[in-house]
């Protein structure tokens, strides 16, 4: 992977990562289109650098995140990853697959799309306004939702944690505030068991060159998300879903004909 297409693998990630149009699936419909086959290094990027993107969260809300007085809270978390480590590694090789059929993944996308349509009129009257009134029991009904994301490749890590905590009855800015808090832990367990991976499998990959192009990537990543994060919170409490279930089809439609024409493989 060029220094070049791992800047733009990077943008494309920070602006997407937060927003319920799935960073995943923009990484795996970009990398064919820049010419990117599949290797060992390009999956591992990939993960990586969803960490740097989601570590600005921890700048952002480092107040509410790195105080160690609310135990509570890093309880919560770790409840709420729990079904993703379980399914994670029962399922590993129907993931893996399923992470390499961009047509199901864009087929995901559009169905993912018009769920939010109608996202808004689903869940309303909300009872939960912050995340220290997100009880234990709502914390594991939103990590079993993040599952899901995991199942169906395209739904979007984002939308599907945002959905789990508006079906528990948090407002939107709470819903996706804890779908960030929980993505932290989340995509450090997946970043060093992809990263243990490598270290086993293929340890050339981790060669200076390719450490060098994971770093600057990983910075790019991050610096994106710290504004595309600002955007999306002020967004949502204003305009609600329906905007990226629009994007999401248009999109899903776009990759379809582009592989069914041969454009994409």
């Amino acid at each position: 992977m060029s220094t070049l297409h791992a800047i733009i693998i990077a943008i494309i990630e920070g602006l997407t990562e937060f927003l319920p149009i799935s960073s995943t699936a923009h990484m795996k419909f970009a990398n064919p289109l820049l010419g990117e086959g599949e290797s060992a290094f390009r999956e591992m990027f990939e993960v990586v650098i969803q960490l740097a993107a989601i570590l600005s969260v921890v700048v952002l809300y480092w107040k509410k995140f790195l105080d160690i007085k609310r135990i509570g809270f890093y309880i919560k978390l770790i409840i709420a990853l729990i079904p993703a480590v379980i399914f994670g590694v029962a399922f590993k090789k129907y993931i893996d697959a399923s992470l390499n059929n961009i047509t199901f993944i864009a087929c995901v996308m559009i169905a993912g799309g018009v769920v939010l349509l109608f996202i808004d009129n689903f869940f309303k009257n909300p009872v939960v306004f912050s995340d220290d009134q997100v009880s234990n029991k709502k914390s594991f009904i939103i990590g079993c939702f993040q599952v899901l994301s995991i199942v169906f490749p395209g739904l979007s890590r984002s939308a599907a944690t945002i959905i789990g905590g508006l079906s528990q009855r948090l407002d939107r800015n709470t819903a996706a505030e804890f779908s960030f808090f929980l993505a932290v832990p989340t995509m450090f367990a997946a970043s060093v068991k992809t990263l243990w991976d490598v270290h086993k499998t293929a340890p050339e990959v981790l060669g200076r060159e390719n450490i060098t192009t994971l770093l600057i990537g990983s910075l790019v990543a991050f610096v994106v998300a710290l504004l595309a994060i600002k955007f999306f919170i002020g967004y949502l409490q204003k305009h609600g879903f329906k905007l990226f279930g629009y994007y999401r089809i248009v999109l899903g439609i776009v990759v379809l004909v582009l592989v069914y024409t041969g454009i994409m493989k």
